[in-house]
């Protein structure tokens, strides 16, 4: 069957088929700048293809996005590449890049196709023809961001972490204080000692204590004969992370500022004072400074421990992380469970408008469980009721509240629609029966960002 005699194959639909394509799709000119990319590029680095068009590859290689990077070899040795890539929310590619050069022998473009090697029958065959364990990769979510607020907390990150000072993360619950705890370790010159985590709201005030300065035989009524050493001890060299340090008692609280200001403690039961080497970062959902006014916390161990203090953005204020995160839970619960999952547009798009109370731990959680309980294909009647709920009552609460917003909505929805499937305002006045002006008028009002990827093509 001849296809172009019976259909008019367009640009614009050209570029539907290819986005339906779970390949991704890149081309480059000949100064690597990445002039088309297919809607694959979303799933994989967790970017809109409006943000990737136009971008040089080597700064998005540069920004961590891939590695390693295929295009150095084929521009310089002008022949076809094929690589395995990792990227930044975990996902595995296999890569290919084809160059096509001119009647000058120079790279003009290069295409490029990149395939998941998410299939765990895929990774289990190439496990047993290799003879070797198939490694699994896990990408550390608090590096997977594409919002301006947690790389600069990260940036700060790495600064602080070459001191010894004390640090205070404030933030939601689930946020991911913890996570940057350990990435400031992992970026210290303490990273080969030991980070050790407790969590001072789930353990008695009485047993916190011991927990932390530990006891000698005998100390009190049910301890270990041989006695027990504390986590400041076992620190020793490393980092100790207070979590929830807000629920600590008064008396504790004294004892801990002695420990901070002197590095020196005495365990429970002992009269031999101990020197320690360690850092603590401590972390708190509640608001301490409140906590000082109302003296349910000390304050000269509150400006002790806030040297440096850093605020974990919620998720509903970094919603540009939400699909890369999707995406990096995604992969790792398939490879845990052994399956290959996907999930629909339609379901993406209304977990992009929940708010996410339970923030970054509450997205983990729920992906793993869709993992397990839903079909190939995670959709919208996967979720949980209470997600769904949410959204819609959200969506009502947006409904124009006046009759010229409810006008303006509409037009908005219908020239923002006609302009994504004609893509010129000659189209769109034909389709919608409005002048030309009046269509192109209403395309640079509307349509900016849809505009924009268009023009970049």
């Amino acid at each position: 069957m001849n296809l172009s005699s019976n259909f008019d194959m367009t640009l614009e639909t050209l570029i539907k088929i290819l986005d339906y394509s779970s390949d991704e799709i890149f081309v480059l000119d000949g100064d690597m700048r990445i002039i088309y990319v297919n809607k694959a590029c979303e799933k994989h680095y967790g970017l809109k293809k409006s943000t990737v068009l136009g971008k040089n590859s080597s700064d998005l290689f540069k920004q961590g996005y891939w590695t390693p990077s295929i295009f150095p070899d084929v521009f310089e040795k002008k022949k076809p590449f094929t690589i395995k890539q990792t990227t930044n929310i975990g996902a595995e590619l296999l890569t290919s890049a084809i160059p096509i050069l001119n009647d000058k022998a120079e790279v003009e473009l290069v295409v490029t196709t990149a395939r998941e090697l998410q299939s765990y029958k895929l990774l289990k065959a190439k496990e047993e023809t290799s003879g070797q364990p198939y490694q699994q990769h896990k990408q550390h979510e608090i590096d997977i961001t594409n919002c301006l607020k947690v790389k600069q907390i990260l940036k700060l990150s790495q600064k602080i972490a070459v001191t010894n000072t004390t640090i205070l993360i404030q933030g939601e619950s689930g946020t991911g204080k913890g996570l940057l705890a350990e990435y400031i370790h992992q970026q210290s010159k303490r990273k080969e000692g030991p980070f050790l985590t407790i969590n001072c709201s789930a353990i008695p005030a009485d047993l916190l204590e011991s927990e932390l300065f530990g006891y000698t035989s005998g100390a009190f009524t049910g301890a270990n004969r041989s006695g027990k050493i504390g986590l400041l001890e076992a620190t020793n060299n490393g980092t100790l992370f207070l979590d929830e340090i807000g629920e600590m008692s008064l008396p504790l609280q004294a004892k801990l500022l002695q420990v901070i200001q002197d590095k020196k403690f005495i365990p429970i039961g002992s009269h031999v004072e101990k020197e320690v080497n360690i850092r603590i970062i401590a972390a708190t959902n509640r608001n301490l400074l409140e906590m000082v006014e109302s003296r349910h916390f000390r304050e000269d161990l509150f400006y002790r421990l806030n040297v440096i203090d850093i605020n974990m953005p919620p998720l509903r204020e970094r919603r540009e992380d939400i699909i890369p995160l999707i995406y990096n839970f995604l992969y790792n619960f398939n490879r845990i469970h052994e399956v290959n999952k996907l999930i629909s547009e339609e379901c993406l798009d209304m977990l992009t408008r929940y708010s996410w109370p339970g923030n970054v731990r509450q997205l983990e959680n729920l992906i793993e469980r869709l993992v397990i309980t839903s079909d190939d294909v995670i959709d919208i009647q996967d979720l949980p009721e209470v997600i769904y709920q949410s959204v819609r009552k959200m969506t009502e609460q947006a409904s124009p509240s006046t009759l010229s917003e409810g006008l303006d909505q509409v037009k908005k929805e219908m020239i923002r629609k006609s302009f994504k499937i004609h893509g010129s305002s000659r189209k769109v006045a034909n389709d919608l029966k409005v002048s030309q002006t009046h269509a192109a008028k209403l395309i640079r009002k509307y349509c900016q960002d849809l505009y924009k990827e268009k023009g970049s093509r």
